[in-house]
């Protein structure tokens, strides 16, 4: 719903600007409609490209940095797991955050150069 608005602003000044988003192949970002408004505003997706969904921060950081913080402990409940995970993101400093985009941006650069 905000993306034709996004991409208007991001256009405002280019309208040649070429934009590539990142998606992780999920059923919305697949769907056949969410395919044709994407390809009609000439979006590049990364998504699309072999091992893109590895390219992710949620993949490359988040994940497996909180699954190590939270490794050999036990929950009670399912509500107990989401809060403790959800307290070790809280947890992360920003200086890792700038971090783990930077490498983020540097790793989409590779696949988009190598595979776009």
């Amino acid at each position: 719903m905000c993306l034709p608005e996004i991409f208007k602003e991001m256009r405002k000044n280019n309208r040649q600007r070429r934009i590539i988003i990142q998606h992780d192949n999920t059923n919305y970002h697949t769907s056949v409609e969410t395919t044709r408004f994407l390809e009609s505003q000439k979006i590049g997706l990364t998504g699309r490209l072999p091992y893109s969904s590895n390219l992710t921060p949620k993949a490359f950081y988040l994940f497996p940095s909180v699954k190590n913080e939270l490794r050999g402990q036990r929950f009670l409940s399912r509500e107990e797991a989401v809060d403790a995970f959800k307290m070790q993101v809280l947890e992360i400093p920003q200086s890792e955050w700038k971090k783990c985009y930077k490498n983020w941006f540097q790793r989409t650069q590779k696949c988009i150069d190598h595979y776009g």
